[in-house]
C-alpha cells in the first residue's frame, strides 16, 4: 500500500470512528432520556451502532496491518 492508499485509508478510519462515535451518542441519548417510553426503538439502534463500530474496526484492523507493512 503506498502513502498515498494510507492517508486514504487514515481518513476513512476517522471518518468511521466518527459515526461509529455519532451512534453511540444517539444510544446513550436514548438509554438516559427516552426510556422507557422508547424502548422500541432500542434494537434498530443498537444494531445501527453495531455496524458502525464494526465498520471502524475493519477499517482500522487494515490501517493497522498496512502500518506494519
Amino acid at each position: 500500500m503506498n502513502g498515498e492508499e494510507r492517508k486514504a485509508l487514515d481518513k476513512e478510519v476517522r471518518r468511521l470512528k466518527r459515526i461509529a462515535s455519532e451512534w453511540a451518542g444517539q444510544l446513550h441519548d436514548l438509554v438516559e432520556d427516552r426510556l422507557p417510553a422508547a424502548y422500541a426503538e432500542i434494537p434498530a439502534m443498537a444494531q445501527a451502532t453495531f455496524d458502525a463500530c464494526k465498520a471502524w474496526a475493519e477499517a482500522d484492523a487494515r490501517l493497522r496491518a498496512a502500518q506494519e507493512d
